[in-house]
């Protein structure tokens, strides 16, 4: 329990809708993410990498230590019309006192972008976040270079606050700039009904 958030609960809730389902990550995702994550093409804005079998095995142990920990709640998402792992989502930077959270560490194969699941993820969690959780604020952020990335945030009501300057370190040496987003809970219900609906 994180002063009101029973992250424990968090991470065992399963949220779906018509195109997918999210629920926490586990070892047994493996070969559903080995099928989809070894492209380069994803990580190119991302802090990690995964280009390998080791940096597969990094990735999951992360990402299920920081969910039974609680510093991050992670999720696999499930494209509902195959059943099969389409990419991963977060819940993290938790702040229950302040009724906040970010969502972020989001990526999905290929094969899934401009298909409707991540607009689909994003909602699942947002409805989440502001209605079981009670969230008053909840924040993105990404590389200001990623522009498919910011597109989508704007493409989602996202409202862009502004770019923390030389961030921190990318797998190339280079110092990010990231750039922060934020929906919050007065202007969720109309941001749902224009984007979601």
């Amino acid at each position: 329990m994180i002063n009101g958030w029973d992250v424990q609960q968090i991470g065992a809730a399963t949220l779906r809708n018509k195109v997918v389902r999210l629920r926490r990550i586990s070892m047994d995702d493996k070969g559903g993410y080995a099928r989809i994550a070894l492209n380069p093409e994803i990580w190119e804005y991302f802090v990690s990498r995964i280009a390998n079998e080791s940096d597969l095995n990094a990735f999951m142990e992360q990402a299920i230590n920081d969910s039974l920990v609680g510093t991050r709640i992670v999720f696999s998402i499930i494209e509902q019309s195959s059943g099969r792992i389409a990419g991963s989502t977060a819940f993290g930077n938790l702040a229950p006192r302040e009724r906040r959270l970010e969502i972020g560490w989001s990526w999905v194969g290929l094969e899934y972008r401009g298909t409707g699941v991540n607009r689909a993820t994003k909602h699942l969690l947002l409805d989440y976040a502001f209605g079981e959780l009670a969230c008053e604020r909840v924040e993105f952020k990404t590389d200001v270079l990623n522009v498919r990335a910011r597109r989508a945030l704007q493409g989602i009501g996202a409202i862009e606050e502004g770019t923390l300057r030389s961030f921190n370190y990318m797998p190339s040496g280079r110092r990010r700039d990231a750039v922060y987003y934020s929906i919050l809970k007065s202007e969720w219900p109309d941001v749902r009904d224009r984007y979601f609906s």
